[in-house]
């Protein structure tokens, strides 16, 4: 791949993680989210605001730590993927789990721009994934779930007065 594919490639997988282009990002889904209903379980369904935001998290990670890790282990679906029902957040669980979402992508972003990142090369320990795959799995995932969370707003009257 000459040097001009491989830039573009690795600025779109950038804009990808980060969201925002066709949808709005985590950090605007979250924003001014209001602490007293981090734990209300939205009309309808099964689980909370800090649920869905903990489950995109640890999903997150779990990609990371595939990416990673030569002595990954795979989780159990979907046990180990989302919190247990019955959990309640504090507002230092719910800020701590979007301080860790932002911390992991982040590490995402470094392998993304690491000119010697292989973005094609299968990973060892996998069964024939590669970096790409696990990159646009992993925003495609958040992407997913963002909209989710930000139709579980509208449902939960959570949105800022006047928001537009």
């Amino acid at each position: 791949m000459d040097r001009d594919s491989d830039r573009i490639i690795r600025e779109n997988l950038l804009k990808l993680l980060r969201g925002g282009q066709a949808h709005m990002d985590l950090a605007e889904a979250v924003r001014d989210f209001p602490v007293a209903h981090i734990n209300d379980i939205f009309p309808n369904g099964s689980y909370t605001p800090w649920h869905l935001l903990e489950h995109i998290r640890i999903t997150q990670w779990d990609i990371l730590d595939f990416i990673k890790n030569p002595d990954y282990e795979y989780m159990d679906w979907p046990k180990d993927y989302w919190p247990p029902r019955n959990k309640k957040a504090s507002e230092s669980q719910w800020k701590e789990t979007i301080s860790k979402y932002e911390k992991d992508r982040k590490f995402l972003e470094k392998i993304v721009t690491d000119a010697k990142t292989d973005l094609y090369a299968k990973i060892n320990w996998g069964e024939g994934q590669t970096i790409l795959r696990e990159i646009l799995l992993v925003s495609d995932h958040t992407a997913y779930h963002v909209g989710e969370f930000a139709i579980m707003r509208q449902t939960m009257n959570t949105w800022p007065k006047g928001r537009k």
